[in-house]
């Protein structure tokens, strides 16, 4: 039996900064609130209805990575996955129970840092035509979905509407600059490989994943949610397969249903039936579950 979804969330007397397609941010002075409510968005638009449990997969698979990867990069968490909510979050417990996370006010960096390991998306399309990903040139004879020699890091823009755009490594220096430039680019190519090493003994493929990093204190750190079924490509390893798309543990699966629908891919977005939302709430869970061994 589903839960119902969190669609929308204010919090009476706890200032709001922003809404986005997925998160809540909300300020408590010396640091912020960030909620993962259960929204799905899909072609740019947010669905009218939303995924049970999404957003407690994505706040709870973040707090395993970012576990995971505490002694090789400092993040923005200021509590731990099960530490208490302070005095004046305890009235929300029940709204913000699994999903939320207190974070330090970094300042996120002007990019997005993706990491692809795998043909896939954008990438596929992209190496069809001219036999590169985002510019960088690689071998003929690649087929759709199939590994790439070693991970490559593809700095994109990021859009407040609208896709991301992909930028060439230069243009990432001359937006953050030059040393830290280099730094997200390392670090995220050391993650996405850490994580990709792990994930497949798990019985999951991360094809590519994107990551977000801020500056605190003078250091760059990692922000925002790290390795979710949102963030990057998950795919079954069992039934991976080079030369055909593959199966998905993320919203690729509502991407699929809304193909098949004669819908122009803008606002208002259609609502997706029930057998849909249980199947990718399924999916999210999943994933969680195979990762980290738990049951959420």
């Amino acid at each position: 039996m589903l839960t119902e979804p969190l669609l929308q969330l204010d919090l009476p007397g706890i200032p709001k900064l922003k809404s986005g397609k997925v998160r809540e941010m909300f300020d408590l002075g010396d640091a912020l609130l960030m909620v993962a409510t259960d929204r799905i968005s899909a072609f740019d638009c947010v669905m009218p209805n939303g995924i049970p449990r999404k957003g407690e997969v994505l706040t709870q698979l973040s707090h395993f990575w970012f576990a995971r990867f505490a002694g090789r990069l400092p993040n923005h968490l200021l509590a731990g996955a099960n530490d208490p909510l302070p005095p004046r979050l305890q009235p929300f417990a029940g709204q913000l129970a699994r999903r939320s996370m207190i974070v330090k006010k970094a300042r996120p960096l002007a990019i997005e840092c993706v990491v692809r390991g795998y043909l896939a998306g954008s990438g596929w399309k992209e190496y069809q035509k001219s036999r590169t990903v985002c510019g960088l040139p690689l071998p003929a004879g690649l087929t759709e979905s199939s590994e790439l020699p070693q991970p490559i890091f593809t700095p994109a823009t990021k859009a407040e509407t609208g896709h991301d755009e992909n930028i060439p490594f230069a243009e990432a220096e001359r937006i953050v600059g030059r040393d830290v430039a280099a730094q997200v680019r390392d670090a995220s190519l050391e993650l996405y490989t850490a994580a990709r090493n792990y994930a497949r003994q798990r019985g999951i493929i991360i094809a590519d994943t994107k990551f977000e990093f801020g500056l605190f204190d003078g250091r760059v750190i990692l922000i925002d949610e790290v390795l979710t079924p949102d963030s990057s490509r998950f795919w079954p390893a069992d039934a991976y397969q080079p030369g055909r798309g593959q199966p998905s543990f993320d919203k690729q699966f509502v991407r699929d249903y809304l193909e098949t629908l004669d819908w122009n891919k803008t606002p208002p977005a259609p609502a997706l039936p029930l057998d849909v939302v249980a199947k990718t709430t399924d999916k999210y869970l999943d994933a969680y579950r195979r990762l980290t061994g738990n049951e959420l």
